[in-house]
């Protein structure tokens, strides 16, 4: 099982989007991008996490970060997904899981004493450099999307102070 880090090279993923496109992570080299991975299309906490980053796509396109889901769903399903909710942000279908397991988010699981395969809800900040700056599980889902975008803004906050800010010389 792959173990990223912060700091580490984001791994490159080119995934089909439900709008008939393709995503691939390097070709957004120069921008943030946020991977935000769920584990299916139209279940409870999936819709309540989608609903949640679309209401603020507006505010991580104005912080500059490219926001894209992906979960193990068809093209298909993310098409009648994003339509029945009117989510604001594109899907990226990875039935094969191979974006997944290299971002090492199929892992085993226990719900009700049952052990089986599953996604790892994670959301994953990669800076314009092609590096993971910030690795988020969604430990609790209501919020997730908030906490990824403030992750975000301070992030661009950091970057501002440190490019912006003058150096003073004391003599």
């Amino acid at each position: 099982m792959t173990t990223l880090r912060e700091g580490d090279p984001a791994p490159d993923l080119t995934l089909p989007l439900d709008d008939g496109t393709s995503f691939t992570l390097s070709d957004h080299r120069g921008h943030t991008v946020v991977l935000f991975f769920y584990p299916e299309d139209d279940s409870g906490g999936c819709v309540d996490e989608n609903i949640e980053f679309s209401e603020r796509a507006d505010q991580f396109a104005a912080a500059g970060a490219r926001l894209v889901g992906i979960s193990p769903d068809s093209v298909e399903s993310h098409i009648r997904f994003r339509r029945k909710y009117g989510l604001k942000l594109p899907l990226a279908a990875d039935p094969d899981r191979l974006a997944i397991e290299a971002y090492g988010l199929w892992q085993l699981k226990k719900l009700y004493g049952r052990e089986f395969m599953g996604l790892i809800r994670t959301s994953f900040i990669v800076d314009a450099e092609g590096k993971i700056a910030r690795i988020i599980r969604a430990t609790r889902i209501k919020g997730h999307a908030q906490k990824v975008l403030e992750a975000v803004q301070a992030a661009n906050t950091l970057l501002t102070i440190t490019v912006h800010t003058p150096l003073t010389m004391v003599a």
